[in-house]
């Protein structure tokens, strides 16, 4: 047990909370996407509501912090912190900000008390350099919900292992079990160690409940199937058969995708390559590569500008991300130099994370939180959130991992991701220069706060401070657009999955929610809720032009880690501007990914463009749903990150 020490709010003010109505984003559809993905069975057996789920973050956050100060002889007094516990409390059940989905799921478990901070962080990266130590850690952390970046730096030394007698290894049924199992396997490649078979019986089988983690289990397939696919890639290197790049890609792509199909809530990936890479630029061809299509997918893939001669490359770049919006692009000159652009912070990072809005070294760890400006009724609410959002980040660098190389550098850099979302429908209500302004002003709060905890807590600042996330669902918890993107539209369908064994799918069907069996994937149920956004203007009606100016703007005024963005573009009428815009830009930027807009609709979309009439007529029709019934789920989030969208 590393936390022995507990926080806890006076009694009376948690029955106070819980007495509250909370107002969730899209009139229904953040409140299931709430107890889709957050919602946990409480000690007693009961659901938590959304009060419960607030009251178990902040005690979680303020356990971290006790225990670290009654650790290092300093003073604390559970009296004198409870005045700022529930005005933060308050604060949070308002969605004046939130943990990130990470932190709204497991801070302030039993899991977090015994095992440390690991599955409390959003993002990770690591230096390839030595496969199977970057391999270890990376499927360790893919295990515990972490986004993973990781570039393409292995120099490629392998052996073909004997494999006439092999030994035996019985995996334990455990993170750790199947974590050593491909450590197992890439040392008899890459170390020349024994080759070993493996023995499944001890995992248990699909369907069982996960204890501390949560969620149920996939059973051994995803594993043997990993397995099976690390030793065809690697002998398939070994072979000649293909390059370096490739093998060192694959062998993660595989793991993440392993990583999904176990069940394990989230799990991402970004690629890091370099603009000279014939074969990494390719990667996602898969007409040259067809046999990557059931792995490529898992990772974003970015090219790495790491000298100035790097961006003359940028030319030949633009026909591929016309094609299908990749590679993205990571300045590293601007990560090593600059915190926000122009102000010098050196930064030692080569790495990013998956979504892009953090670069990091390698085995580091970062912890985002997020501030709803539009949320806030005042400007004392806004203050008072960034003081929370930037309280909560920062506290969650107190408590170590399970991994000392990762404890090394966090230790060192206590970066933190202070993000601000709804950007776009804020930047609609009261103006660019206004926000701009409020922006400027606010990082030298988070500076000032961070500093000040840091003294308190004997630990030194950190090195950056804020980003721009691309959040997902709880961007649709608040209700406003996600990050700084505008909405796909103002009125639209919005789809929630959920499988057919969740306890979610039987209640929704019950209470009349309209649905569809899920023509790509079997045993699920697709649910649609009609939304509003309160923005006047959708991605239609902003060009990419504006939106790499919207970028460049977050990146100069607030973000000194980096800004996480998708650049839409119309393919025929933006296309040939590509160039130009990278040309433009890139040079000021730290990282930006672009995508075509897709035209027309297919069946199922996640999101589905409707008239203001549509959706009057579906508002009309939504049934009430009565969440007090529901109860006996633990969550069950998205599985993966895209290059269109992030969920971690």
């Amino acid at each position: 047990m590393i936390i022995t020490e507990r926080f806890t709010l006076d009694e009376n003010f948690k029955k106070r909370l819980r007495q509250k109505s909370v107002d969730f984003g899209f009139k229904g559809f953040g409140e299931a996407v709430y107890y889709r993905t957050y919602s946990r069975k409480r000690a007693d057996g009961s659901q938590e509501r959304w009060a419960d789920t607030v009251i178990r973050v902040v005690e979680g956050i303020l356990s971290i912090r006790k225990q670290h100060y009654l650790d290092q002889g300093l003073a604390w007094s559970d009296t004198g912190w409870r005045p700022f516990a529930q005005a933060m409390a308050e604060s949070c059940f308002s969605m004046h900000w939130l943990p990130p989905g990470r932190g709204l799921w497991i801070m302030g478990t039993d899991y977090i008390y015994e095992r440390g901070s690991a599955a409390l962080y959003n993002c990770g990266a690591v230096d390839t350099s030595d496969l199977v130590c970057a391999a270890d850690w990376g499927m360790d952390m893919l295990m515990s919900g972490v986004g993973i970046g990781f570039n393409t730096a292995w120099r490629g030394e392998a052996f073909i292992p004997d494999k006439s007698a092999p030994k035996t290894y019985v995996i334990e049924d455990s993170k750790e079990g199947w974590v050593k199992s491909v450590r197992l396997m890439l040392e008899s490649y890459c170390k020349n160690r024994p080759f070993y078979r493996y023995d499944y019986s001890k995992i248990r089988p699909a369907g069982s409940p996960i204890r501390g983690f949560g969620g149920t289990a996939s059973g051994p397939e995803p594993l043997m199937r990993l397995h099976e696919r690390l030793e065809k890639i690697l002998d398939d290197y070994c072979h000649k058969k293909i390059d370096v790049t490739r093998c060192t890609v694959d062998v993660f792509n595989a793991i993440g995708v392993c990583v999904v199909a176990g069940n394990v809530r989230r799990s991402a990936e970004i690629a890091l390559g370099y603009a000279d890479d014939e074969t990494f630029l390719h990667l996602k061809d898969y007409e040259r590569f067809p046999d990557r299509k059931d792995i490529g997918w898992i990772s974003n893939n970015s090219v790495v500008l790491r000298k100035h001669e790097d961006f003359e490359k940028l030319p030949d770049l633009a026909p591929l991300i016309r094609k299908n919006g990749e590679p993205g692009i990571l300045n590293l000159v601007n990560v090593q130099k600059y915190g926000r652009f122009g102000k010098e912070i050196p930064d030692r990072a080569w790495l990013t994370n998956p979504c892009g809005e953090i670069a990091l070294e390698s085995y580091e760890l970062c912890n985002l939180s997020e501030i709803f400006p539009t949320r806030c009724p005042t400007s004392d609410a806004y203050d008072k959130a960034v003081e929370y959002a930037t309280f909560y980040a920062v506290t969650v660098s107190l408590l170590p991992t399970h991994r000392s190389e990762t404890n090394a550098v966090v230790a060192r850099n206590r970066r933190t991701g202070v993000s601000i979302s709804g950007i776009a429908d804020w930047i609609e209500s009261i103006g660019v220069a206004r926000v701009t302004r409020i922006l400027r002003d606010s990082y030298k709060r988070v500076r000032r706060i961070n500093e000040k905890l840091a003294k308190e807590s004997g630990i030194p600042v950190s090195l950056k401070v804020t980003a721009i996330k691309p959040s997902g669902t709880i961007s649709l918890l608040a209700g406003v657009s996600p990050g700084m993107h505008y909405p796909v539209s103002r009125y639209a369908i919005r789809r929630l999955r959920s499988g057919n064994s969740s306890k979610l799918t039987r209640f929704l069907i019950d209470a009349g929610v309209p649905h569809s069996a899920d023509i790509y994937s079997e045993n699920t149920t697709i649910f649609e809720f009609p939304v509003k956004y309160d923005n006047p203007r959708s991605q239609s009606d902003v060009s990419a032009w504006e939106q790499f100016a919207l970028l460049a703007m977050l990146q100069r005024e607030w973000s000194d880690n980096m800004v996480s963005c998708t650049i839409g573009f119309d393919k025929k009428r933006e296309g040939g501007q590509i160039e130009h815009m990278l040309a433009m830009f890139a040079p000021v930027i730290k990282s930006a990914s672009m995508l075509p807009r897709e035209k027309g609709v297919y069946e199922q979309m996640p999101i589905e463009p409707i008239t203001k009439k549509e959706y009057e007529k579906r508002v009309e029709k939504m049934p009430k749903i009565e969440w007090s019934h529901f109860a006996g789920s633990d969550g069950a989030g998205e599985g993966f990150c895209s290059i269109l969208a992030c969920n971690v």
